[in-house]
């Protein structure tokens, strides 16, 4: 049995299966999505969901579901499966699914009476465009499959229901059709590998439901148009392969085109492999620019999130080509603001207040890769523009003081990760002082004054290191408070809530703390912020702690930062305890990671969500799949792996 492979007794019993979640992507932006059983539990959900930029950024659903039927001696067996109103799933096609795995692609096994039919599902690399692929393994009598599109032709964020303006007119394709239902979408070309007959009587199907949007708070019910079905005759061991795209294909290189693409996929057999896997597919190609993305469904390309990621989802798993292309895309954003010129629009919230600094950190993974060295000789301009830039006061959130801290002004918009908001303003309005900003300033100029030695600008190092001392002696006056470290300090007010934030102070490669300190913070984090999936937001000792990421749009968001875990965390918690305790702290670490490839079965089968709950059984919420967790738990692996060799 394959390492991502479900059972008949999963598949059938729509509370489990309907949990669970597959995403494939093509790395320019398209994706595929549903659950196990394709039956679409989110508006997000579809088979073929593509970036159109002449409608905006979001990305928009054109091919919904395709159902699929088997029709033998006139008898119909439908396959597909939805949710309608009051809780009503049909056809229930999943009653027939045998087994479902994605070690390399997703396949689903169906078995009706004496027939057996395995079906495949593969996007074109950089291409929108999926490839189904239907294998009758085993039949006794003469087999036909039907094939049924639901269209939507919708933004990914609205529903669509039935109206007058939609164009159910076709034009006839090679073995197949092409439809476009409105103006501004672009045509969607369905084809087969061999002749069908194509029957056209579209029909809206009305009130699918999708549980995941009711959960959130959303409008949950939409119509989709069917126009029609395709039907085909298959003999036992023949396959046939359905196409859908903008563009049109010929249909006589379908087969090739698929023995193509599935030998650029690798199998994911273990935890690693399945999470390389996933951070290959927040990888997003615009013509000659490279973006990672920070997760999907809804995510787009936000500066913070890709730098945090970016270390973890290429240098960790081997990809330096991508490390090159996403940070050669990224640096002339980072020249245009620290010129303070206009910044392009694609690279989103640059100028929060720790991400340069967070680009420091990402240039000095890339140098524990390679060399210091190289390194300066790549980047060491850059990263000293950085520190100029912060230094001279020109960023217009980022203010230093002259006891070497810098202050953030986080009341009016939020200046840290934890960013969500209530009527505009910050929920978690941390302004002033910030721990982790400050830890991150310390840990840049430290780096930023080693490149510049190996320049050979040793008089403009002493000076960035004098200012690195200075800073550390204001750091551990301000925010120690001899126990932990306040999470920020504004003016006389100083906020004692035990937050993740402040691991960073111990887990950067350099730290302004001394080692007594660090122990009594690791100490801290392990006992009140630790869980199987990372450190909780909020210690649970908090009045404010809200554990459970449930109920609308509000009271998530008022959730969001105070209780729940994000996983990203744990990369920096895992430098920590490896510092104090070395060699002998590997052990637990990795027996903490068991808490990690539990979730390769859970929810998004083989990535991690963007958060989980603060309390068990730390159930996974938000996005599907999320660049900065993948990111850095890839990152751990790779440290756990240095130290075995070691």
């Amino acid at each position: 049995m394959s390492y991502l492979s479900f059972d008949k007794s999963l598949l059938i019993n729509l509370e489990r299966s309907l949990s669970k979640e597959i995403l494939r992507t093509n790395r320019a932006g398209t994706y595929n999505s549903s659950t196990l059983i394709d039956c679409n539990t989110r508006k997000y959900h579809g088979q073929l969901v593509v970036p159109i930029p002449e409608l905006g950024e979001a990305n928009h659903v054109l091919l919904s579901s395709l159902d699929e039927t088997i029709v033998q001696h006139g008898i119909e067996f439908n396959l597909g499966v939805h949710q309608y109103e009051g809780n009503n799933f049909y056809p229930n096609g999943h009653k027939y699914i045998r087994q479902f795995d994605c070690e390399i692609i997703p396949r689903t096994i169906y078995r009706v009476g004496g027939a057996i039919l395995s079906k495949e599902r593969m996007l074109v690399s950089f291409e929108p465009r999926i490839l189904f692929k239907y294998t009758l393994l085993e039949a006794h009598s003469p087999t036909f499959l039907r094939f049924k599109p639901f269209l939507a032709f919708r933004n990914v964020h609205q529903l669509t229901h039935q109206n007058t303006e939609a164009n159910c007119d076709f034009q006839e394709v090679s073995n197949g059709i092409a439809m476009k239902l409105y103006e501004n979408y672009p045509t969607l070309y369905m084809q087969l590998s061999k002749k069908n007959v194509y029957q056209h009587y579209p029909d809206w199907y009305k009130n699918i439901e999708y549980f995941k949007e009711k959960e959130r708070g959303f409008e949950y019910r939409e119509d989709l148009l069917v126009p029609g079905s395709f039907e085909i005759p298959i003999k036992k061991g023949e396959s046939v392969i359905f196409s859908a795209g903008i563009s049109e294909i010929s249909t006589s290189s379908l087969k090739n085109l698929w023995e193509k693409e599935l030998k650029k996929r690798n199998p994911r057999s273990d935890m690693f492999s399945a999470l390389k896997n996933s951070a290959q597919q927040f990888y997003k190609r615009e013509g000659d620019k490279t973006y990672l993305l920070a997760g999907y469904p809804w995510f787009t390309a936000r500066a913070r999130d890709e730098f945090v990621a970016l270390p973890g989802c290429t240098l960790s798993i081997g990809r330096m080509e991508y490390f090159d292309a996403i940070i050669e895309t990224a640096i002339p954003e980072i020249e245009n603001f620290v010129n303070e010129n206009k910044v392009s629009s694609k690279l989103k919230e640059i100028d929060a207040p720790d991400v340069l600094l967070w680009f420091v950190w990402t240039i000095q993974q890339y140098a524990r890769h390679t060399s210091l060295s190289e390194t300066a000789q790549r980047f060491g301009k850059l990263v000293a523009s950085i520190i100029s830039f912060v230094r001279k006061q020109r960023h217009p959130n980022l203010f230093l003081h002259n006891n070497g801290l810098l202050y953030v002004n986080g009341l009016e918009k939020p200046a840290t990760w934890m960013n969500a908001v209530e009527n505009g303003r910050p929920i978690t309005p941390r302004t002033g002082y910030v721990v982790e900003i400050n830890a991150l300033w310390y840990n840049a100029l430290k780096f930023s004054s080693q490149l510049l030695g190996e320049m050979g600008e040793e008089m403009e190092a002493n000076v960035i290191d004098y200012q690195a001392g200075i800073l550390r002696e204001s750091f551990i006056k301000t925010f120690w408070n001899g126990n932990y470290l306040y999470d920020f300090v504004n003016g006389n007010y100083n906020d004692k809530e035990v937050r993740p934030n402040m691991i960073y102070a111990v887990g950067l490669p350099f730290s302004p703390l001394e080692k007594s300190q660090q122990k009594l913070i690791l100490d801290i984090v392990t006992k009140e912020l630790l869980t199987p999936k990372g450190l909780r937001t909020i210690s649970p000792k908090s009045g404010m702690y809200r554990p459970v990421y449930i109920g609308g749009q509000l009271e998530r968001d008022r959730n969001y930062h105070n209780g729940p875990v994000w996983p990203f965390t744990f990369g920096a918690f895992v430098e920590a305890y490896l510092k104090i305790y070395k060699m002998s702290g590997k052990s637990f670490i990795e027996r903490m990671m068991i808490g990690f490839e539990a979730e390769m079965k859970e929810l998004c089968v083989g990535t991690l969500s963007e958060l989980y709950d603060g309390n068990p059984p730390f159930k996974g919420h938000g996005g599907m799949s999320f660049a900065m967790n993948v990111g850095e738990v890839l990152r751990v692996m790779e440290i756990l792996k240095e130290y075995k060799e070691d």
